[in-house]
């Protein structure tokens, strides 16, 4: 049994419109075609819709029902018809932007929740790696964007320099270190170092920042390193903007390294070259270059 879209929009018109004259004169159509559309349903379905005992027809239960359930097709079908109009206008069906997590993780949310709140068919996925697993990851998951720290190097990606972030050197108040001045390596690589591991498979670019000490503890993000730091298990680089309001109050210190407390990193807006960006891609790259 087959209950065309067409039918629904009759009885919903019937309904709404108090009567078949005037549904009929809002669909443009004649008194008698709304009627054959009506019985052809009732037909169709092996039951009445409408109850035609009184002076104006009513609807019966099972009428009230298909009308409830039809208007759930109705709306149904509609939404289906602005998704395609949207997607004919550039929208995209699937955005996927992959971040490195040692960017400030704040202003990213407050984008994609702009993002969140514009009426656009685009389904925006957001995933998360560390140095080198950035770029691998988007290749693997044939990602639209991403922010990444590791400078690309395919010459069919687009890359655009954003503000520079800056990492500083620091520890607990309490921990051995913060009682030394013009550390050196050797110093250093006597204590527990914390780090986050590049989630790349060959963890190529994991020995970026790291200074070849015995002990080295890797947690899974900058929060679960932020509070090791806290608590003195060690020292480590933190984004300078994570620990700010800590060195401010000395809940953590900078530590006075002969090699340097400090290291920036350019932070790059990759996309490929050979899959231009839609309408949303576009409006997000847009957004995220302000952010950043």
């Amino acid at each position: 049994m087959a209950v065309d879209l067409e039918s629904l929009k009759v009885l919903r018109a019937v309904v709404e419109e108090g009567g078949f004259s005037r549904a009929a004169m809002r669909l443009n159509k004649t008194q008698s075609a709304v009627s054959y559309q009506i019985q052809k349903l009732e037909s169709r379905l092996g039951t009445a819709i409408f109850d035609r005992s009184g002076y104006r027809a009513g609807l019966t239960p099972v009428g009230e029902r298909i009308l409830a359930e039809g208007q759930r097709l109705l709306d149904q079908a509609q939404y289906v018809s602005d998704l395609v109009e949207q997607f004919s206008a550039g929208w995209e069906p699937r955005l996927e932007l992959v971040v490195d997590g040692m960017l400030p993780d704040l202003p990213l949310l407050r984008v994609l929740k702009e993002m969140a709140e514009l009426t656009i068919p685009t389904h925006i996925q957001l995933r998360v790696e560390f140095l080198g697993g950035v770029p691998q990851r988007f290749e693997q998951a044939g990602a639209d964007l991403m922010l990444t720290l590791v400078p690309p190097v395919d010459s069919r990606l687009s890359a655009q320099a954003l503000a520079d972030l800056e990492t500083v050197l620091v520890v607990a108040p309490e921990h051995p270190l913060a009682q030394l001045c013009s550390l050196d390596l050797t110093t250093v690589q006597q204590h527990v170092e914390l780090t986050v591991h590049d989630s790349s498979y060959n963890r190529a670019h994991g020995g970026t920042q790291t200074f070849g000490g015995e002990r080295v503890f890797y947690l899974s993000d900058f929060r679960a390193k932020k509070e090791a730091l806290l608590m003195g298990l060690g020292y480590g680089w933190m984004p300078l903007r994570e620990v700010e309001a800590e060195l401010v109050t000395g809940a953590l210190v900078e530590l006075d390294y002969q090699g340097g407390s400090r290291h920036r990193y350019t932070p790059m807006l990759v996309h490929r070259l050979d899959q231009p960006l839609g309408r949303a891609g576009r409006l997000l790259s847009e957004k995220l270059k302000q952010c950043f």
